[in-house]
């Protein structure tokens, strides 16, 4: 008994003797992550300041003004909401517009820009911090660039790791194409709306991965929030119905899948239908239509697969047959309904620019004031270096990543990525579409690629990567394989008998680490080298360090490259015009808020002002005075209308202002100094719009010998 007792004492003994070790390296370990969320939490804030920093070129360069043509309704707007407030907004009826239909604002804005800019100047009032809302105007795009910087994190995070994360949110605080929407000044829709888009998408990913209800209710939320921002929130509506039909027939369906979607459906189109300037069309739309089969498919699904778990092989059969054969017929009808219903819409039930999206060309053949529009073009090629410069190459292999392994969030970030890619490829607008996608996935790319370098440079055992990498540095002591080593040995020869199953554990440890690292490498996108007779062996030592300098060398001239981007390309206002003249001087032309001061000036406040349709919005904002047209581009036959007032002589020209009260006609000329967007070379444009509904305007007769000119060879109409 006794014996019996002290063989108890000493294996207790030697229980804890063994535990103490774990239990100190436990306490290593949580010390390094935390300093490593330190650490990671201050490079988010650094990333944060880096992407509002670098949109503040323009106030810096000129002076804090709003830029381009739409922020200017946008600002006018916000004028309106902060002395009115948030309920007179839904029922202003705008005179100053459209003479003399004029224009109900609250039914046909995206409200959410200006909600935001609202909110944020009445809660600095209400702190005493007197700010005019124009400043707030201007700053609000690089706030939220920032807070999409972090969006973009936790989407990356969620999707594949922390690594991955941190460098999808630099990419994404810096990306030029996101910085050309989003510069100080730039207070337009996309400003906020593709913090909105990233945020939907990080909730959606949250909800797949958790299947927790109260994540998908905040992602409807933020989606009623995209809604209300952008029109662009169409491209979200299809790709989740194209993300969940994928899981359903790759066999990837589940409960968290149904938790993600079914709730974000029906609350969404609630939500977005309580916006007025979508309302019904919410559920009348085509481009709503795929939502609601992915819906119903979804639900089928998930029914087969219940019915299958409580009926026996043979019933199930049976009833699967019988399933099937009502579901065909009910689609069946569906699909007679649906299509007849749109077949009886001139345009399947798409708007114009849908339609542009999915056929290229018909804008150009059926809609000129779509086509007429620069950003409506198609990129170039050198456009998507300059707009995602190294991204190019990193978003494929970040691709390539997320197939090895594969999981229902990797899978929406292809989907994302692959459709992103084609609509930039359309519209150049779209490449704010696409910098989110190509931020993830570049992010991605680059931890796998440093991961691999680090690899080679770190210990030998859980090294873990590059952030592992860190930790070790930050801890500050020896490999954690060397470290194992020298304790086991410094154990008393007593013990050495005991040990032995604590070896073994360590043994079955240290094979897990393996196999976990061998499948980290699998994932890895150079393991399609691996394919064709490579190892998977580390690199050598060297090759790992100059890789890894390299690669930032690469990050540093990505970095460089953006803040060029920001400060010499798109941080100009259109308003205020610079050139340098062959000494190396500058000019800064201000004419156009010089010839808005003297329609303000001199003008009868009642005056009605005509210009083409790229100036309605400025010449209400800044002269105050009642257009004939603006941007908002609602009815094509006003501004056809305007469109062959400036393609006829000046006789007829007169006759047509006269019949709209017009007392001044706006015209812009920048052949002096080489401006390239005036009125003629916006001309062409004028006579095809015109045309499209005047029949009398004839394209061919305004092109002369050499083409379209305005010299003595021109086509033949006179214009005097």
């Amino acid at each position: 008994m006794l014996s019996t007792a002290a063989d108890r004492v000493a294996s207790a003994s030697r229980r804890i003797l063994v535990a103490e070790p774990s239990t100190a390296e436990s306490t290593k370990k949580l010390q390094r992550s935390a300093a490593a969320n330190v650490v990671c939490g201050f490079a988010l804030a650094g990333i944060c300041l880096l992407a509002f920093s670098l949109r503040l070129f323009s106030v810096i360069k000129y002076e804090s003004v709003i830029h381009e043509f739409d922020p200017y309704f946008n600002y006018r707007v916000t004028q309106f909401l902060t002395k009115e407030g948030f309920y007179n907004l839904w029922n202003w009826f705008d005179d100053r517009t459209w003479y003399p239909l004029g224009r109900v604002v609250g039914g046909t804005v995206y409200p959410g820009l200006i909600w935001t800019a609202g909110i944020i100047w009445n809660v600095l009032h209400f702190f005493n911090i007197p700010i005019h809302v124009q400043e707030v105007c201007v700053f609000t795009a690089p706030l939220f660039s920032a807070f999409c910087a972090l969006t973009t994190y936790f989407l990356a995070k969620e999707v594949r790791n922390q690594g991955a994360g941190l460098f999808a949110a630099l990419f994404a605080a810096s990306v030029p194409s996101y910085i050309s929407r989003s510069v100080a000044g730039s207070y337009d829709n996309e400003g906020v709306a593709i913090f909105a888009l990233v945020l939907v998408f990080f909730l959606y990913v949250k909800t797949i991965n958790t299947g927790s209800l109260a994540w998908a209710t905040a992602n409807a939320l933020s989606y009623f929030y995209m809604v209300a921002s952008w029109g662009g929130y169409s491209f979200i509506i299809n790709l989740l119905p194209i993300h969940c039909l994928a899981c359903i027939f790759l066999g990837r369906m589940n409960s968290k899948l149904y938790v993600a979607y079914a709730p974000f459906i029906i609350l969404g189109t609630i939500e977005a239908a309580s916006i007025p300037v979508v309302g019904f069309n919410a559920v009348l739309m085509s481009e709503h239509f795929g939502s609601f089969l992915a819906f119903g498919v979804l639900h089928a699904a998930m029914g087969m697969l219940y019915i299958k778990h409580i009926l026996p092989a043979k019933t199930y059969n049976a009833a699967k047959a019988l399933a099937l054969s009502a579901g065909v017929a009910f689609m069946a009808v569906v699909a007679v309904l649906v299509v007849g219903y749109v077949m009886a819409s001139p345009t399947f039930g798409w708007t114009g620019r849908s339609l542009s999206l999915l056929d290229p060309t018909y804008a150009s053949k059926y809609i000129p004031i779509i086509a007429s529009v620069s950003e409506h073009q198609p990129p170039a090629w050198n456009s998507y270096f300059t707009d995602v410069h190294i991204l190019v190459l990193l978003a494929p292999l970040g691709l390539i990543a997320c197939f090895r392994p594969m999981t229902d969030a990797s899978l929406f970030l292809i989907l994302y990525g692959v459709t992103a890619v084609y609509f930039s490829g359309v519209m150049v607008r779209l490449m704010l579409v696409l910098a989110p996608a190509t931020c993830c996935l570049g992010g991605i790319a680059a931890d796998q690629i440093l991961n691999t370098f680090c690899k080679s440079i770190g210990p030998e055992e859980g090294s873990g990567g590059w952030v592992g990498l860190i930790k070790t540095w930050m801890d500050g002591e020896e490999p954690a394989a060397q470290s194992d080593s020298v304790s086991v040995d410094s154990r008393p020869a007593s013990s050495s008998t005991s040990s032995a199953p604590s070896g073994r554990r360590q043994k079955s440890a240290k094979n897990k680490s393996k196999e976990a690292a061998a499948k980290e490498a699998e994932a890895s996108p150079f393991n399609a080298f691996n394919l064709f007779g490579g190892t998977r062996d580390k690199l050598p030592r060297d090759v790992g360090i100059i890789g890894a300098l390299f690669f930032f060398g690469m990050l540093v001239f990505y970095v460089f490259h953006c803040c060029w981007v920001s400060a010499e390309m798109y941080s100009a206002p259109s308003i205020v015009l610079q050139s340098r003249s062959p000494q190396g001087g500058v000019h800064v032309f201000d004419d156009f808020r010089e010839a808005y001061g003297w329609l303000r000036h001199n003008t009868h406040e009642e005056a009605k002002v005509a210009s083409w349709w790229d100036y309605g919005y400025q010449t209400t904002a800044m002269a105050n005075r009642t257009v004939i047209v603006d941007n908002n581009t609602w009815n094509n036959t006003h501004i056809a209308t305007v469109g062959r007032a400036m393609a006829s002589p000046e006789h007829q020209a007169w006759q047509i202002y006269r019949d709209l009260d017009v007392k001044y006609v706006l015209v812009v000329f920048g052949g002096f100094v080489g401006y390239p967007s005036d009125d003629i070379n916006k001309f062409l444009w004028m006579v095809r719009i015109g045309g499209g509904v005047f029949p009398d305007i004839k394209e061919p007769d305004y092109l002369g010998e050499r083409g379209y000119t305005i010299d003595d060879k021109a086509g033949k109409v006179s214009f005097l």
